[in-house]
């Protein structure tokens, strides 16, 4: 039996497979990746490497075997349409018998564009009959924090989401709840709404970055139009900023406020604060 990781050189995959290797030997672990020379660190450790690509199926086929635990991190290619490519994943899956089939999805509160595919994709799964595991993941801190070059240069956050809170939440912690997900039990056919302990407004995260930075930095919360704009102007193409601009919407909505409580107690850890996360993004 191998625990099965795709998409295992990603930022989140990354994270997987070092808590992985923490908890089961090294050759019971498979990265699926597109690039085999960025697997090369974790190849030295003793991972198995498969060479596999969600646009091409065939690269699937013998992939998984009976008794596997399969992680299907969701791909990032918007355009590419990611419903077809997560069923490609699926089908071999079901094909092979895995034991478990783990999907990181999204909250089930979301209702913004983005949230689509994700929803697609469950679909499939549960019409399929493979044994699941929704890892509905809510924001990632680093959304924010890997980002904060202009907020340093302009001295301002510029968000289109007015008082809306988030529950966010680090990489590392959602990584960590795959992870007690494939080496622990009872996780068969169950959903999971994963967020942040605490929810924050962008007026504390404003505060926050000037606190770590020494820096005064004002929250403008600007209409979507404008914050779309924004984003275009930056050089992000036309559909990708309206799908983030719709985030902004849902947040403003509450939508990203996840309180279930799931990920710290997955994890068995309280989950990273945005101020750490800051801190973190700041020494970098």
């Amino acid at each position: 039996m191998s625990i099965v990781v795709t998409g295992a050189t990603g930022h989140l995959g990354r994270f997987v497979i070092e808590g992985l290797l923490e908890k089961v030997p090294a050759d019971r672990i498979t990265a699926v990746v597109r690039s085999e020379e960025k697997a090369a660190g974790f190849a030295a450790r003793g991972v198995r490497i498969a060479v596999a690509d969600y646009n091409a199926p065939e690269t699937f086929d013998g992939l998984f075997a009976a008794g596997d635990k399969v992680l299907l991190i969701s791909g990032n290619e918007f355009d590419k349409g990611r419903v077809a490519q997560h069923k490609v994943v699926l089908d071999a899956a079901k094909a092979a018998g895995v034991a478990l089939l783990a999907y990181t999805s999204a909250p089930g509160s979301l209702t913004a564009a983005l949230a689509d595919d994700h929803r697609g994709t469950e679909a499939a799964i549960l019409e399929s009959g493979v044994t699941y595991a929704l890892l509905r993941n809510g924001w990632y801190n680093e959304n924010y924090t890997e980002n904060l070059a202009p907020v340093l240069e302009y001295n301002a956050v510029t968000q289109a989401a007015g008082e809306g809170r988030i529950s966010s939440a680090s990489r590392a912690d959602y990584a960590a709840a795959a992870v007690a997900v494939l080496t622990g039990e009872g996780h068969e056919n169950k959903t999971y709404e994963l967020g942040g302990d605490t929810a924050w407004g962008f007026a504390e995260y404003a505060a926050e970055v000037a606190k770590a930075s020494g820096k005064e930095i004002a929250y403008h919360s600007v209409p979507v139009e404008a914050y779309q704009g924004i984003l275009t102007g930056a050089g992000l193409p036309e559909p990708l900023a309206a799908i983030l601009a719709g985030v902004d919407t849902s947040i403003e909505k509450g939508e990203l406020v996840v309180s279930t409580g799931d990920l710290s107690r997955l994890t068995g850890r309280p989950t990273t604060p945005i101020a750490e996360s800051i801190a973190v993004a700041l020494k970098g």
